[in-house]
C-alpha cells in the first residue's frame, strides 16, 4: 500500500511495510523508515494492491 502523511507531505510517498496492532512501519521517500501510531497519524492512501 502506498500512502502520504497528510501532516508531513514533504516526507514524500511511503510504502507500508507492516501493521501490527495499529503500529505502522512505513518507508517514506525522503525520511526513510518510520514507525507510526495509526490512531495519531492521518495517512492518505495513494495506491492499494490486494
Amino acid at each position: 500500500m502506498l500512502v502520504r502523511n497528510r501532516d508531513s507531505e514533504d516526507w514524500g510517498l511511503g510504502q507500508v511495510q507492516s501493521n501490527i496492532n495499529g503500529k505502522l512501519t512505513v518507508n517514506f521517500e525522503h525520511v526513510g523508515k518510520v514507525t507510526l501510531n495509526s490512531a495519531k497519524v492521518s495517512l492518505t492512501i495513494v495506491h492499494r494492491s490486494d
